[in-house]
């Protein structure tokens, strides 16, 4: 009788340490391919490469080119818009004012109506 729970009680130790072996094997992390495969597919570091001095000074001298021109091109226009304003007689140029005005009040309107619509749509699809 005292063999049979001895090996009971043997028995019974043995499948405890191979249950917790097996719960101590099994570790969980975020990203398991990153476990495997020490990398994630499809992501690939590109080398950084320095440009030389030469090559970035000439960048920085186009961009502040650029800059100049656009300037420059936005200063032309609106010249020319106030030449075109003022070249009128008093009476279309008062009613170019408030062509202007009536346009801007539109635009404004507008710009509101569908910002108030795109919120409804937004409030629709929000979870």
């Amino acid at each position: 009788m005292n063999n049979i729970s001895l090996k009971k009680f043997f028995l019974f130790i043995f499948l405890l340490s191979l249950l917790i072996g097996s719960c101590n094997a099994q570790i969980f992390h975020k990203n398991p391919e990153k476990q495997l495969f020490s990398k994630t597919l499809g992501k690939k570091k590109e080398p950084k490469v320095k440009e030389p001095r030469t090559v970035l000074k000439a960048k920085r001298k186009q961009e502040s080119n650029d800059r100049k021109l656009k300037k420059d091109y936005e200063k032309t226009v609106r010249r020319s818009q106030k030449r075109t304003i003022d070249i009128q007689t008093p009476e279309v140029q008062s009613r170019m004012k408030q062509n202007e005005k009536d346009y801007t009040k539109r635009d404004k309107e507008k710009r509101e109506k569908v910002k108030a619509s795109t919120k409804r749509a937004g409030k629709k699809y929000k979870e």
